[in-house]
């Protein structure tokens, strides 16, 4: 899923983005607006990794989203 799509629907994954980070707050996700280096940096801070570990968990929840949603 390309991320334009994300970013533009943020309104509709940000739900799926606080289950899968529940540290990140409803006010963090409404901050983020669907921006990835935002929801990067967020993650690292929310659970002390780096960068490239939320690139990979981030890469693996978009893939999940390609499995719910093959059309996207």
């Amino acid at each position: 899923m390309k991320w334009e799509r994300i970013e533009g629907n943020w309104s509709e994954y940000k739900l799926n983005a606080r289950t899968r980070w529940s540290r990140l707050t409803r006010g963090d996700l409404d901050r983020i607006a669907g921006n990835r280096e935002r929801l990067v940096g967020k993650i690292c801070e929310a659970y002390g990794m780096s960068a490239e570990e939320a690139q990979q968990q981030l890469a693996a929840w978009r893939a999940a989203l390609r499995e719910v949603n093959p059309l996207r």
